[in-house]
């Protein structure tokens, strides 16, 4: 994982929550984010609680999804921070700026908060499987998200798409991974899929490249998948 670009990325992100609460809707930070499109397919409303794994670009969105009566727990991992404690300073001015957003750089096995409404991941599910994350205990990660969701709750990842039948091989050097294998993880801990949406990606991309090569980066082909917790 590479978080190039990071202090531009988040002060156009405090920026935006600065207003965030005195606005109706939360403007789009960069139109290739997507970011009212992720919004309505995770399926906030006002009042939820969101833990965002890896947090940054669409922190500042999530926060004005869920407004003042919501929460959003920005958790930044300690094996993030590690490698970029900037990420952590960033999120903490974020923070400052939107009193709904909560900062954390618990390691990736901490246990989530408590009764959650929605988990999100965005391009960084990869990187559970990576040796700077340990590599984490991806099938006790996705347990420990299923534990702190609601009934009803949502898990959303969105990430680069790898092969198909590659499984995790692609992970540390293209920085992607086959959507299969997400979704065999993620119902292997007890969820449900729910719903897929397109608007990432590319059949252009043919997934050999590694997501920061110039001819790829920005547009690679991309899945975003919601899992929904059983009532």
């Amino acid at each position: 994982m590479r978080m190039l670009g990071l202090s531009v990325t988040l002060a156009i992100s405090i920026a935006a929550a600065t207003s965030a609460f005195s606005q109706s809707a939360a403007p789009p930070l960069d139109p290739a984010w997507k970011a009212p499109e992720v919004i309505e397919f995770i399926g906030l409303k006002k009042g939820d609680k969101v833990a965002e794994v890896v947090a940054g670009r669409l922190t500042a969105s999530l926060a004005q999804a869920v407004g003042p009566s919501g929460k959003v727990y920005a958790l930044e991992t300690a094996e993030v921070v590690k490698r970029h404690p900037e990420a952590l300073e960033h999120m903490k001015a974020l923070a400052s700026q939107s009193p709904n957003v909560i900062v954390s750089d618990d390691p990736v096995a901490s246990p989530l908060p408590a009764g959650l409404d929605a988990v999100f991941i965005r391009q960084n599910y990869h990187d559970l499987y990576d040796k700077f994350m340990g590599p984490a205990d991806v099938p006790a990660f996705n347990k420990a998200v299923f534990a702190a969701l609601k009934p009803g709750g949502v898990y959303v990842v969105l990430d680069h798409a790898a092969a198909a039948g590659s499984g995790i091989s692609a992970t540390e050097t293209l920085h992607r991974i086959d959507p299969a294998r997400v979704k065999s993880d993620v119902l292997a801990a007890g969820f449900k899929l729910d719903g897929e949406s397109s608007i990432f990606a590319n059949k252009d991309d043919d997934h050999t490249k590694n997501v920061f090569d110039p001819s790829v980066r920005g547009h690679t082909d991309q899945f975003l998948f919601r899992f929904k917790k059983p009532k």
